[in-house]
């Protein structure tokens, strides 16, 4: 199939129309031009084009009438209007209608060929940020969040409740057990998914530069700002702010952060006018911000603002029976990133992998797979391979987390293995809820459509609940 752009031309000049086409075929395009308007609309087809150029004035079908027909049928196609007779309020009446660009009578062949690369650019422009939007989407469903246990599913259970209303929410947990992760799936399951989600670590900028990447500054507020730059707030306006380690927040930070909260307004520094703004914002914490109330670091009135809903998340060695899936997540991203083949790991490596006690969490976890994986020359990653990046006493016994991994991906791939563990954990809980498919999708966090899918693909039969 040929990669070249389409572009459909219509005037009723066909004179016009053929000096067109020879242009934008001397410059790789392929192109086909009507001299009917009526004809033009009556054939035209979603996805056939990727650019149309149209004349304004015609008999029997204005340009206007072209443009409204074929982006009725085909919303996000690029049209440019060509006239004769320009004028500020024809102008401001085609833009308004969706057309991109207007090109006036007498053209220049070069300026012809300008503005269709442009448009041409747009419109590629515009579909990448769909397909990265859809994929950013994708990635943070609820579904797509690797675990299992008891304790993940009722966090997920309660963040799905919470997404969806525009409050405030405090993620607390070790460092390294997901907090940005869960702060993105809130925001992509959203109403204010369309919008920015912002993040900032609140623990690695120092107090004065926090604040003006918060807020922003007006020219001259400090030596150095040489013009007015907007904060962080600002650039989120619409979307979700995420203010990760939130408890190293400078009082005069909290105290502007409070107003805002309350207000939803802020200056920013140097700035006598308030800014508003509208923003949803989500923060996370390692710390005991209660003690840091007590301790006098945290303001009380903040907490309570910031801590509307509060999310927990657990620590890995509390979710043990996660690990194996966790672990065939991050090869298989691995596999795929470097074009490598690793398969999981050998039984007595599983087993240490599964006991131990991951200080660092599912930051540590996906960073030590990561370093076996780069020096590990077979197949499977050995026990003599692992031990090289975590110690051995810190292993914690698990003896049916043990008999369980073993059982069910001992010498097969980790993505088999991960299919063959979602299909069992399908089929029973079918069986929890005899057969009733919406009840289970409800318990195993995910929509009817998914559920439905996934039986379909692991081939999962009534017979087996």
């Amino acid at each position: 199939m040929s990669d070249k752009k389409r572009i459909l031309l219509i005037d009723n000049e066909a004179g016009l129309c053929r000096m067109m086409e020879q242009i934008l075929l001397d410059h790789g395009y392929l192109v086909r031009f009507y001299t009917s308007p009526q004809k033009a609309v009556e054939e035209f087809s979603a996805s056939a084009w990727d650019l149309v150029i149209s004349d304004i004035k015609m008999p029997g079908m204005s340009g206007l009438e072209v443009l409204q027909a074929v982006r009725a049928k085909q919303h996000d196609i690029p049209v440019i209007m060509i006239t004769a007779y320009a004028t500020v309020e024809m102008s401001i009446q085609a833009l308004r209608k969706g057309a991109y660009d207007m090109l006036t009578k007498p053209f220049e062949p070069d300026e012809l060929v300008y503005r269709v690369k442009n448009a041409l650019q747009q419109r590629q422009l515009l579909a990448e940020n769909r397909e990265l939007r859809a994929e950013l989407e994708d990635k943070f469903r609820f579904e797509n969040i690797i675990g299992a246990c008891e304790g993940l599913k009722s966090v997920l259970d309660r963040v799905g409740k919470v997404a969806v209303r525009d409050t405030s929410i405090l993620i607390t947990g070790e460092s390294g057990t997901g907090k940005e992760l869960i702060a993105q799936a809130v925001h992509y399951n959203s109403p204010r998914r369309e919008k920015r989600f912002v993040a900032i670590n609140c623990g690695a900028l120092p107090e004065n530069i926090l604040e003006s990447e918060l807020f922003g500054y007006k020219k001259g507020a400090f030596t150095g700002a040489s013009e007015s730059r907007i904060g962080l707030l600002e650039t989120a306006n619409g979307g979700t702010l995420f203010l990760d380690e939130a408890g190293n927040l400078p009082m005069n930070v909290q105290k502007t952060l409070l107003r805002f909260l309350q207000e939803k307004e802020f200056n920013r520094l140097g700035d006598t006018t308030p800014t508003r703004v509208d923003v949803r914002v989500l923060s996370a914490t390692n710390s005991d911000l209660k003690e840091a109330i007590k301790c006098g670091s945290f303001r009380e009135d903040l907490y309570y603002r910031l801590n509307v809903v509060n999310i927990h998340l657990p620590p890995l060695r509390d979710r043990c029976s996660d690990i194996p899936l966790l672990a065939a997540h991050f090869i298989q991203l691995q596999n795929q990133k470097f074009t490598t083949s690793i398969k999981g790991f050998e039984s007595e490596a599983l087993r240490i992998l599964s006991d131990f006690s991951w200080p660092g969490n599912i930051r540590q976890l996906k960073n030590v797979i990561e370093a076996c994986m780069a020096v590990e020359a077979g197949e499977y990653i050995s026990r003599d391979t692992l031990t090289q990046f975590i110690e051995t006493d810190s292993v914690i016994s698990h003896p049916h987390i043990e008999a369980a991994a073993n059982a069910a991906i001992q010498d097969i791939p980790y993505t088999a293995a991960l299919e063959h563990f979602e299909a069992d954990l399908l089929k029973n809980l079918l069986k929890k809820h005899g057969g009733n498919i919406d009840a289970a999708a409800r318990e195993a966090g995910m929509n009817m459509v998914t559920m439905y899918r996934k039986i379909k693909k692991y081939g999962i039969r009534k017979e087996e609940y």
